[in-house]
Order: structure tokens, then C-alpha cells, then sequence
């Protein structure tokens, strides 16, 4: 492949992928749907190749596109971690970091702690970006990242701040119309909150605990926290973090001890950033509030 010479016809490739049309990268982006042709037509001629086909559905990616996408991929992770390291100046708290977090976690449980950070430290920004998939810090996909999952990559600075417990959980009103389960053979006779596909994670959680597989869900999604709003509706049964339960006095706690499952926690960040004044403050913030939080009685 031919050298392109700029940044923004990848970064426009991207757009033409999560959109599927010249149109709609265009309107995402800002530019006129000729200047996304334009850069679409220097990077194939760059290629050598043809990077979509046309179809009634849209474009679809040939295989040399696909093959281009991780590296585009780095190259937006690249390109954003270049603007928030030039985003304050060295010595200051202020700036941007990017924080990975869980749904549960972004939504749930780390707004009071980054609200604290930002209270103490007003010239720093956050971007918040809410996702159950892993995110590279390696690659700068994010800066600082809060896991349920123990780091693997070596040049990764990681703090492990406990377990959170899971429990089984449902809203009051859901008990007083249906009754309370006494042990995990009654759960069959209630309408139970759970997954729509194997995961990973999930796999993991039917290997130790055998008895779940058999279980039959009534309301599924793959999302926690959609999961996490039915519980409070009173859709059925679920589990949840029982910190969270703790706060929402509408929720009840059912079958003490028979689920037995934690999530392991661990803030983490590239070892490199250590010594960056905003993204250390920021790490701190986060072993701190998740310790006070999964101390929460």
C-alpha cells in the first residue's frame, strides 16, 4: 500500500465503517459528503483496492477495509491520547483523562467520586467512556480503567481495591405479588432476570455455580444495567451488586449466601502516566472511592 498523507482521511474511514454511508460519515463528521468521497477515493487509490461495495443495505467493508481497521483503529486511539497529553501543561492537575469503566460502574458508582475529583481538581476534564468490553490502555484507548478482571499486560500499574459481592435481589412490590423464594429450587416458579447470550464472563459464572444453568429466564439482556432497572421495576428476580441494593430501600435481599459470587475490582493505568500529575490525582480518586465503597455497610 502507498503512503496516504493524512490522518483525517483515516480518521474519515472510520466514520464511513460505523455509519455505513458517504452521507452519514458526513453528517458525523461535519464535512460535505464530496470531501467524504474525496478522501475515500485517495485512500483506495492509496490501497490499490477497493474498500467498499456498494450495496441496497449501504457499504459494506471489502476485506482489505477490515484488514485496515484495527490499525485506523490505533490511529484515532493515538490521535486522541496526543490531544489529552497536550491538553495541560506538566507540573498541573488539569487536562483530560479518559476513564473505562463498566455500565453498572460508570452509571452507578463512580459519578459521586468523580464529582469529588473534579470539585477538588476544577481544572481537570473527564471523559467517561462506558463499555463491558476491555478497553487497551496499552493502545491509550483510555487512560485509566476500572476492571472486573486482573490486568495481564505487563507495563500496566494496577491497584486492587476488593471484592464487590452479588446477591439476588428483587423490589418489594414483585415479592408482595408473587412471593418469596425460600431456596434456588423455587426460582423456577418466578420470573427471573439474566443473560441473553454466554459471555464470557458468563461461562465462567455457570462453571462455578452449575445450579444456574438450569435456570430459565424470563427477561434477558446482555446489559447490566438494563438488568439492574428491571430489578427496580419489579420485572422479577436478579442480581446485583449489594452495595447498590444496600442504597435502594425498595429492593429486597433473597436466598443470603446461595449466589456467593464476587467481582473482583482493580483500577488500573499504563505505568508510564504514573508521574503525569492528572492522571495519578485521578487513579487515587478512584482506589479511594471504590474503598469506601465496597466498605459501605
Amino acid at each position: 500500500m502507498k503512503e496516504t498523507e493524512s490522518w483525517d482521511h483515516y480518521r474519515t474511514f472510520l466514520a464511513v465503517l460505523e455509519e455505513g454511508s458517504l452521507s452519514g460519515a458526513a453528517r458525523a463528521l461535519g464535512l460535505t459528503q464530496p470531501t467524504v468521497g474525496r478522501h475515500m477515493d485517495a485512500l483506495e487509490a492509496a490501497s490499490g483496492a477497493p474498500l467498499f461495495l456498494r450495496t441496497p443495505r449501504g457499504l459494506l467493508p471489502t476485506e482489505t477495509a477490515l484488514q485496515m481497521k484495527r490499525h485506523a483503529e490505533t490511529m484515532a486511539a493515538t490521535a486522541a491520547a496526543l490531544a489529552r497529553v497536550a491538553s495541560a501543561a506538566p507540573g498541573e492537575v488539569k487536562g483530560t483523562v479518559r476513564i473505562s469503566a463498566s455500565e453498572v460502574m460508570g452509571v452507578e458508582v463512580l459519578p459521586p467520586i468523580l464529582a469529588e475529583l473534579q470539585e477538588s481538581h476544577p481544572g481537570l476534564s473527564v471523559e467517561l467512556s462506558l463499555s463491558d468490553a476491555v478497553e487497551d490502555l496499552l493502545r491509550r484507548e483510555a487512560d485509566v480503567a476500572v476492571r472486573m478482571t486482573a490486568p495481564r499486560q505487563e507495563m500496566l500499574l494496577s491497584r486492587h481495591v476488593g471484592a464487590i459481592p452479588l446477591g439476588f435481589y428483587a423490589h418489594g412490590h414483585y415479592l408482595a405479588r408473587h412471593g418469596t423464594p425460600a431456596s434456588l429450587k423455587d426460582l423456577a416458579g418466578h420470573r427471573l432476570i439474566g443473560f441473553d447470550r454466554e459471555l464470557a464472563y458468563v461461562h465462567a459464572l455457570l462453571r462455578e455455580k452449575p445450579d444456574f444453568a438450569a435456570l430459565d429466564f424470563s427477561f434477558r439482556t446482555d446489559s447490566n444495567l438494563a438488568q439492574l432497572a428491571a430489578i427496580r421495576a419489579g420485572i422479577g428476580i436478579g442480581m446485583c451488586q449489594t452495595g447498590l441494593a444496600r442504597r435502594d430501600k425498595d429492593l429486597v435481599g433473597l436466598l443470603a449466601g446461595a449466589l456467593d459470587l464476587k467481582l473482583e475490582t482493580f483500577v488500573v493505568m499504563h505505568e508510564d502516566l504514573k508521574t503525569t500529575p492528572r492522571f495519578r490525582v485521578t487513579f487515587d480518586a478512584l482506589v479511594n472511592g471504590l474503598l469506601a465503597y465496597i466498605a459501605e455497610k
